[in-house]
């Protein structure tokens, strides 16, 4: 329906006198996530910024409801999708070829901005307080083609278990999670996302659940082997806990190709970064993001130069 509703009001605006000439017109698909995850409601967040400016841009967007990063990426490689959404490792993994992506890498991938950070989130039953605990039990670690599948096999892999040692993974419609959890159908949760998260505010008000910390030296060398990952905390206020989860995560991307209209990519970046404020005040994850934090960091892959050239046109460092 978004894509019918975008196709007609593009051809009425070709058919204004003068238009087809001189106006130019691109409709947009941006690629996200599960409804019930944080990418879905920000793509709409984004969307409705850039198209604030549809009349002088030309350009529409409209968000896509996704299976998640992975997905998004090869969406991007067929040119099903123009701009997506992704974690930092998907992309990082991605664009130089490794993990899921050793023998199909997609070089033509371009890093636009970063919105937020994104930490590994573990909710699970009393008597888990440690990823060693999950050893034997049943965990939900994302649906196939999210990024959060691709973050889960990281962990299991720096971890050095072997298949027998490795918890049983349980596929579940994102909005069984909860029931699973309290039934006792599975054991965990893992989750990456950002916070303040409603999933996991929900999941930890329905009955007896913990964030289980995740750290260890395991995880410590797993940070350091990848420039895209960091060290992070998950804020006990913000889930009525006492003290903070340590975690590690990654980040949340706007990512496109490099084959991608210049004039695409410039609307989107220009209307982010000089309407942040108003961008902050859509998504809870989003309360803390600076400009700084947009434009720099560890890129992904590399930065698309015509959004290199709006930052530097504003006279920001990147």
């Amino acid at each position: 329906m978004n894509r019918i509703v975008a196709a007609l009001m593009l051809i009425f605006f070709a058919l204004q006198p003068g238009s087809a000439q001189e106006r130019f017109h691109f409709f947009v698909s941006l690629g996200t996530g599960a409804m019930t995850g944080v990418y879905y409601p920000l793509g709409g967040a984004i969307c409705a910024i850039v198209n604030q400016n549809l009349r002088t841009t030309g350009v529409r967007c409209s968000q896509e409801m996704t299976p998640g990063s992975v997905y998004n990426i090869d969406a991007l490689r067929s040119g099903e999708l123009e701009f997506a959404i992704v974690q930092s490792d998907v992309a990082f993994a991605a664009y130089n070829g490794k993990g899921t992506f050793a023998d199909k890498p997609v070089p033509i991938l371009r890093s636009v901005l970063i919105l937020h950070p994104e930490l590994v989130t573990v909710v699970a039953r009393a008597g888990i307080h440690r990823l060693a605990d999950l050893v034997g039990r049943r965990i939900y670690v994302g649906p196939e083609g999210s990024g959060t599948r691709l973050t889960w096999d990281a962990i299991q892999t720096a971890m050095g278990r072997s298949d027998a040692q490795a918890p049983q993974i349980v596929d579940l419609p994102g909005d069984a999670i909860g029931n699973a959890l309290c039934s006792g159908e599975i054991d965990a949760g893992l989750f990456v996302v950002g916070h303040p998260s409603r999933t996991v505010s929900a999941l930890l008000s329905r009955c007896s659940l913990n964030l289980v910390p995740v750290e260890g030296p395991a995880i410590d060398s797993l940070i350091a082997s990848a420039p895209y990952l960091r060290k992070g905390r998950i804020r006990g206020d913000l889930y009525g806990a006492v003290g903070d989860t340590p975690s590690f995560g990654v980040s949340a991307v706007l990512m496109s190709t490099a084959d991608m209209d210049d004039r695409v990519v410039v609307a989107f970046a220009r209307a982010l970064v000089t309407q942040i404020e108003a961008l902050k005040t859509k998504q809870p994850v989003l309360a803390d993001l600076t400009i700084q934090d947009m434009i720099s960091g560890s890129l992904p892959a590399p930065l698309h130069p015509a959004a290199a050239q709006v930052y530097k046109s504003l006279g920001l460092p990147n």
